[in-house]
């Protein structure tokens, strides 16, 4: 273990387990509908690979880069698109895979996005989801995990764009982030 890492929240095996059980319900869901996985940049890189190799349906990789911004330091309701997707969604159906919903904004508004460019369907998969962070109510359909409040790192998860390598996900220590 990384001796900047508090303890270990989902080891290699279960986040294997987490990948298997959110690929299950994908399969189960778009049946063989072709679909343009939209895979959130940079943190959902990792989990991402994973789960793609898990999915039965033809799909296309596609990749985004997205933040939500207004004045100050609250969102203002609108998307910024640092990397947009290259194919059209127009028609198709759409499978966002993002790390980690906090807040909800930038997923809810990426949603939005997909739809107004004429997406069939849009829904999300998300490794890990904190509730107590929420701040728009977005519909996740495939959440690996809820987890606290806490300073997650590792398996693409980052803090400075360090420790995104770690093959966990562990709790960072107050005093390497404060």
């Amino acid at each position: 273990m990384h001796s900047d890492i508090r303890e270990i929240m989902f080891s290699e095996e279960q986040l294997s387990g987490i990948a298997d059980t959110i690929a299950e319900k994908i399969n189960e869901d778009y049946g063989d509908t072709d679909i343009i996985a939209a895979v959130v940049l940079k943190g959902s890189l990792i989990f991402s690979a994973d789960l793609l190799r898990r999915l039965k349906m033809r799909v296309r990789i596609d990749f985004v880069q997205a933040s939500s911004y207004g004045a100050g330091t609250e969102s203002g309701g609108e998307i910024k698109i640092k990397k947009d997707l290259e194919n059209d969604v127009a028609g198709k159906h759409v499978l966002i895979i993002e790390d980690i919903v906090d807040s909800g904004r930038t997923l809810s508004l990426l949603r939005k996005e997909l739809m107004e460019r004429g997406a069939a369907s849009v829904r999300i998969a998300a490794l890990l989801s904190k509730p107590s962070r929420r701040v728009v109510d977005v519909e996740v359909e495939y959440i690996g995990a809820e987890i606290p409040d806490e300073f997650v790192v590792g398996y693409g998860l980052d803090l400075a764009e360090r420790y995104r390598n770690l093959p966990y996900i562990g709790v960072l220590k107050p005093e390497v982030y404060l």
